[in-house]
């Protein structure tokens, strides 16, 4: 191993100073930026052994960092794997200075991609793993997909499918709670920005916003029924996970990042899009889920042709399983990933 040395490159992330060295074992829990398609981006890195199989995170949104849960509530995955929580392109403490140009699907594809070959180098490893959530399923479905060659095994929970069918059943789903609760303001709200088109709110992003707080409410998005900010923003401002820069990076770049690729990630269907892959690919889905319901997650299953495949059903969740069943889900992650 090299000394606990690292350099600071032009842009200001840091960077180790052989690139196709190994990171120091002294730097087991560390937090540095990393330039990926020519952007600083921050990443945390903890590990227990640098040689047990590395673990990419790829939160939701798009815009949404869960480094702070990641480290926290699930760090004991450290113990079995390098474990990366990444805030992507526009994100949190990857936020400042960020070009809206280049809030696309393709080009965090390619940051992603970036960052699989970069964290192959760091630690000498041929592949790694992803678990994504949320719209981290797609990115990592994408990435899977086109850039299949250090991939060693995919994992998605709150499994994207077909943007468009995708509103359209969390809208009804909405309609038919609040209805049977007799909640007249939320349903006047859901008339007011619904049914969506082509999967867009009338309103554009307030609009989704309503929608996934009423979501929320309705045990649709978390079994907890916390709502919308105690179940997203409040962990954030109450973390120490980040600074104050990111804190801010976080509440301007969720919308920011959201309001901009969202009607771009909305037209997609996986079921005719991204149905082969030579790595084996497994979904861990909340029963309950109506973010990303679990009807069309069972429909894009049937047709995925993969070396191993595997829909594990998590019967007392709803969009983040993780969240809702933690010590399940990574003793089923540890089982799938480790053999």
């Amino acid at each position: 191993m090299t000394a606990c040395q690292n350099q600071k490159s032009p842009s200001g992330a840091y960077q180790p100073a052989n690139q196709a060295s190994r990171l120091p074992v002294c730097q087991t829990d560390h937090i540095q930026k990393v330039v990926l398609g020519g952007f600083p981006q921050k990443l945390h890195i903890r590990f227990t052994d640098p040689d047990a199989p590395i673990l990419l995170v790829l939160h939701g949104g798009p815009g949404m960092s869960n480094r702070h849960s990641i480290m926290t509530q699930h760090g004991d995955l450290a113990r079995d794997f390098v474990v990366v929580a990444w805030d992507q392109r526009g994100c949190a403490g990857s936020y400042k200075g960020v070009d809206p140009v280049t809030l696309t699907v393709d080009r965090l594809v390619e940051d992603a991609h970036e960052l699989v070959e970069w964290l192959c180098e760091q630690f000498g490893a041929a592949k790694i793993n992803i678990l994504g959530g949320s719209w981290g399923s797609q990115l990592g479905t994408l990435l899977a997909y086109r850039y299949p060659e250090h991939i060693a095994a995919y994992v998605g929970c709150g499994q994207v499918v077909d943007g468009v069918q995708n509103e359209q059943l969390s809208w009804e789903f909405t309609v038919q709670e609040a209805r049977k609760a007799a909640d007249q303001r939320s349903l006047d709200t859901l008339e007011r920005i619904g049914p969506p088109e082509r999967g867009q709110y009338r309103g554009g992003l307030k609009g989704l916003l309503a929608q996934r707080r009423i979501l929320s409410t309705y045990g649709g998005s978390t079994r907890k029924g916390e709502g919308f900010f105690n179940s997203y923003i409040k962990p954030v401002l109450l973390s120490k996970e980040y600074s104050v820069e990111d804190v801010w990076g976080y509440l301007r770049g969720s919308t920011l990042v959201l309001a901009t690729m969202w009607p771009e990630l909305v037209n997609y269907d996986f079921r005719r899009e991204a149905r082969r892959f030579v790595m084996p690919y497994f979904i861990f889905q909340g029963r309950a889920d109506r973010n990303t319901p679990a009807a069309l997650v069972e429909e894009y299953f049937a047709v995925i042709d993969a070396p191993v495949k595997e829909l594990l059903w998590f019967e007392e969740s709803a969009h983040s399983p993780l969240g809702d069943e933690p010590e399940r889900f990574k003793r089923l992650l540890r089982e799938n990933l480790l053999g």
